[in-house]
């Protein structure tokens, strides 16, 4: 999540190198993320409500999760930042490439990380002043996004763009074939409910402390299969974008191709194997995947190459500091600030606008920390 793209000569690839300065695009695009995690999907469903606009309802259903099978935007919003976890790590290997790291220290740094971040992902998953040691929760996306983007550093180092492709394919077979093919003792093979499924039956023997539903949580060790195939597909854009041969138009060209392949296969895949964002279905990986494809390419198109970059900047003072508005959110009760500060001019609208201006004041003091961060030149990284 921290990890920026600086210049370099070198890449975990032998041919492509670096053609910009900084993928300014990658900044907007983690920043307009973290904007959706830390509040921005209730921000926009309350002001559709506040203002009842019923033809966006359809809008509002998207910023939910779906119970069990299928796909709504919500559903989109952490494979996007695995995906741009691979994105940076591809810079990052090549920064530290051209610093004259070793492959030693590269695979020290990424195991550091994945370790940092599965400790602080523990603080952000129970109380940390508090903590019942027969229930904690050990999962979590911050420690998902360390092991996977450690286990993704370790296949980018060691194998070449093609091995990497035959990797996601590779993971997202074998996991197909766990979860429609082995039998679960109790259920048999292929039941896919919160259950009977085989991610689940794996995890209540492997996952220590406690499971977010009891039976199941889709933040368990055995989704990381399939979830590593999400950082890879972002390494394999990285990979495109530092093609210095190539022209930019040729770069999305290649993106969106295989943007659109990744969304149709899934589709067709999704016809025996569902798209399930809770178990992280092979097909809800290849579609997640192909939908960031394309928004990656967009982001690209409309920033790095058209230079339209003034409305980015406030997704890039959100995105820098990612990780930290992340646990911020989870260890500061903003909403309890926000009332306390604004209660006054918030009661005196209807109900619906109330529940408008208490989320609009959250985010008004999230983004005025992160913006007195900015203007400080504290950035903090992992």
């Amino acid at each position: 999540m921290s990890n920026h793209p600086t210049t370099s000569t070198a890449d975990a690839q032998p041919s492509p190198t670096p053609t910009k300065q900084r993928l300014e695009s990658l900044d907007a695009l983690r920043g307009f993320d973290m904007f959706l995690i830390i509040g921005g999907t209730g921000l926009i469903a309350s002001f559709i409500k506040a203002m009842n606009l019923t033809s966006l309802d359809w809008m509002v259903a998207q910023f939910k999760h779906v119970p069990w099978h299928g796909l709504t935007m919500e559903d989109l919003i952490m494979p996007l930042f695995l995906f741009m976890v691979g994105v940076s790590l591809t810079y990052s290997i090549a920064s530290s490439k051209k610093k004259g790291k070793s492959t030693k220290e590269i695979y020290q740094k990424a195991f550091k990380r994945m370790i940092v971040l599965s400790i602080l992902g523990i603080i952000f998953k129970n109380n940390p002043l508090h903590f019942d040691w027969g229930e904690i929760r050990y999962v979590s996306v911050l420690g998902r996004i360390g092991v996977t983007g450690f286990f993704a550093c370790l296949i980018m180092m060691n194998y070449s763009i093609r091995g990497q492709v035959t990797w996601i394919g590779g993971l997202l077979i074998f996991y197909w074939i766990a979860l429609l093919f082995i039998p679960v003792p109790g259920y048999g093979p292929g039941v896919l409910t919160q259950e009977g499924n085989m991610a689940g039956f794996i995890d209540r023997i492997i996952v220590p402390g406690r499971l977010k539903d009891g039976n199941f949580d889709e933040l368990g060790y055995f989704e990381h299969i399939s979830s590593l195939a999400l950082v890879l597909m972002g390494g394999i854009t990285a990979y495109i974008l530092r093609i210095k041969e190539w022209t930019d138009y040729k770069k999305l060209t290649y993106l969106s191709v295989i943007g659109s392949g990744c969304i149709v296969l899934g589709l067709i895949w999704s016809l025996h194997f569902p798209i399930n964002k809770h178990l992280w279905s092979s097909s809800f990986i290849l579609v997640a995947g192909g939908i960031n494809f394309l928004l990656m390419s967009l982001f690209y198109l409309v920033i790095d190459i058209w230079n339209f970059k003034r409305w980015t900047k406030f997704f890039k003072i959100i995105g820098i500091n990612s990780i930290f508005i992340y646990l911020a959110t989870g260890l500061i009760d903003f909403k309890y600030t926000a009332n306390y500060l604004f209660n006054g001019f918030i009661q005196m609208g209807s109900p619906e606008m109330q529940s408008f201006l208490l989320q609009f004041f959250v985010l008004l003091l999230e983004f005025g920390l992160l913006y007195f961060l900015y203007k400080k030149k504290i950035f903090f990284k992992v």
